[in-house]
C-alpha cells in the first residue's frame, strides 16, 4: 500500500540533503527521509495551493484543538488547547524556552553526546552545563545511560544557577527511549533545583519496534507546570522545510512569558507548515505512521546486521526510536585502519556523507550519525561502499 523502497531524485531541487555534496556522494546526514510525505498532507497543501492567496496567517484553534487531542489520544495527556503555541520549529522553540527563563550567564543542563544546536546555547549568553551520558555497553551493542551523579552536578557548575535542563527524548543521536525511572529521576532533580524542563520530544512518534514513548510532563502535575514541551509533524510526517513546530506550555504564567519572547523574536510561522500540521496530525496519516514504522524497524535491523556481521571494528546503537544511527568507529582509528575523523574517511574514501560524531559534543569523538530513513536499496548501496572503502 505504501511504496517507501520507491527512489525519488531529490537533486533536482533545492535539498540541502542532496545539494550539499558533489553528485558522486550518497548522503545519508541531516535528520530528513527521502519518502513522500502522506498523501492527506499533500492534499491538505493541494488545497491551499487550489485556494492561491498566500497571505498571513495565524495558528486557528481548530489547529491547537487538534495537538491537544493527538496528545491525548496518544498518551493521555490532557492539554488545554490554549497551551499549544506554534513555533517555526523546535530549534526556535528551545531557544525562545532559554531567552525565557535564563538571564545572561545562567546556565542549562544538556546531556552529550546530543543534538549540536543544544550545545549551541552560549551564543544566546548562556552557560551551557554538560550532564554526559554514561556508556553502558550491552550484548555487542553501543549503549547509554543516565549518569545521576554527574546529572546532579552538572546543576549550577560553572559557577552559573541552572534555570533549565533541555532533554532530548527520544534522543539524538543515540536514538534511545529513556525509561520511567530515569525520568522520574530527571523531573525530580529539576523539581528540586527549581528548574524548569524543556523538552524536545520531535521524535516521539518515530518509535521503533515495541518501544513506547512517555512525555516527561506527565509524570507529575508539579513539573507539568514547569515544563516546556516541543512537538512537531516534521520528522514524524517528513515535512522538515515547512517550519512549524509546537510548545506546549501548560502553566499560563509561564506561557504568556514565552509568547511574549516569541513574539520579540518574530517568530511567524509557514502558512504552509500549519496546513500540513492540521492534515498529520489529525489522525488521518496513522495508517501510513504505521507502515513508516514498520519499514523504519526493518531498515534498522539490516543495518544493524550489517554492522555487525560485515563492518569489524565498528559498533553502532540500537535504536529504539530516530532513524538515525549512532556508530563507534574508535577502533578502526586506534588499529590505523583509517586515518582522520570517520566522518572524513566515509566521506573522501566511501563516498558516503554522515554526520560528524564531535559536533554532538563531548563522547562523540571517534562516531558518526548515519540517517537510514531511505530506501533499501540506498542503504544497502551505502554499506557496501563503506565496506568496500575499509577493505573488507
Amino acid at each position: 500500500m505504501y511504496d517507501f523502497d520507491r527512489l525519488i531524485d531529490r537533486r533536482t531541487t533545492g535539498s540541502i540533503k542532496w545539494q550539499r555534496y558533489p553528485q558522486e556522494v550518497l548522503p545519508l546526514w541531516v535528520a530528513d527521509m527521502d519518502f513522500p510525505a502522506p498523501a492527506p498532507v499533500r492534499a491538505a497543501l493541494q488545497r491551499c495551493l487550489d485556494h492561491g492567496v498566500f497571505g498571513y496567517e495565524a495558528p486557528s484553534r481548530r489547529l491547537a484543538e487538534t495537538v491537544a487531542a493527538r496528545l491525548e489520544r496518544l498518551y493521555g495527556w490532557k492539554v488545554d488547547p490554549q497551551a499549544v503555541i506554534a513555533t517555526p520549529g523546535v530549534i526556535a522553540g528551545f531557544s525562545a524556552a532559554a531567552r525565557t527563563v535564563c538571564a545572561p550567564g545562567e546556565g542549562v543542563v544538556v546531556q552529550p553526546p546530543v543534538y549540536p544546536p543544544f550545545l549551541k546555547l552560549d551564543l544566546a549568553g548562556l552557560t551551557v552545563q554538560h550532564a554526559p551520558l554514561r556508556r553502558a555497553d550491552a550484548d555487542g551493542q553501543v549503549h547509554y545511560a543516565l549518569e545521576r551523579d554527574a546529572f546532579r552536578g552538572a546543576f549550577h557548575s560553572g559557577a552559573a544557577r541552572s534555570r533549565m535542563f533541555l532533554l532530548c527524548n527520544p534522543h539524538n543521536p543515540t536514538g534511545q527511549v529513556y525509561s520511567r525511572a530515569e525520568l522520574e529521576f530527571m523531573v525530580d532533580t529539576c523539581l528540586g533545583e527549581e528548574a524548569i524542563l524543556c523538552s524536545d520530544e520531535i521524535h516521539s512518534e518515530l518509535l521503533l519496534g515495541e518501544a513506547r514513548h512517555l512525555p516527561a510532563a506527565t509524570l507529575s502535575p508539579g513539573i507539568e507546570m514547569r515544563s516546556i514541551t516541543l512537538i512537531a509533524p516534521s520528522k514524524t510526517f517528513n515535512v522538515p522545510g515547512l517550519f512549524c513546530a509546537f510548545a506546549i506550555v501548560p502553566d499560563e504564567s509561564l506561557r504568556r512569558r514565552f509568547a511574549h519572547t516569541a513574539e520579540s523574536l518574530a517568530m511567524h510561522i509557514n502558512s504552509l507548515g500549519l496546513a500540513a500540521a492540521e492534515a498529520a496530525f489529525s489522525g488521518e496519516c496513522d495508517d501510513w505512521l504505521a507502515a513508516l514504522r514498520s519499514y523504519l524497524t526493518a531498515n534498522r535491523n539490516f543495518l544493524f546486521d550489517f554492522v555487525r556481521e560485515n563492518l569489524p571494528g565498528v559498533r553502532m546503537t540500537l535504536p529504539q526510536a530516530t532513524y538515525l544511527a549512532w556508530l563507534d568507529c574508535g577502533e578502526l582509528q586506534r588499529s590505523g585502519r583509517i586515518s582522520g575523523t570517520p566522518y572524513q574517511f566515509f566521506l573522501k574514501q566511501a563516498k558516503v556523507a554522515l554526520n560528524e560524531g564531535r559536533e554532538f559534543g563531548p563522547g562523540g569523538e571517534n562516531f558518526v550519525r548515519l540517517n537510514f530513513g531511505c530506501p533499501r536499496a540506498t542503504l544497502e548501496q551505502a554499506l557496501l561502499r563503506i565496506q568496500t572503502a575499509l577493505g573488507i
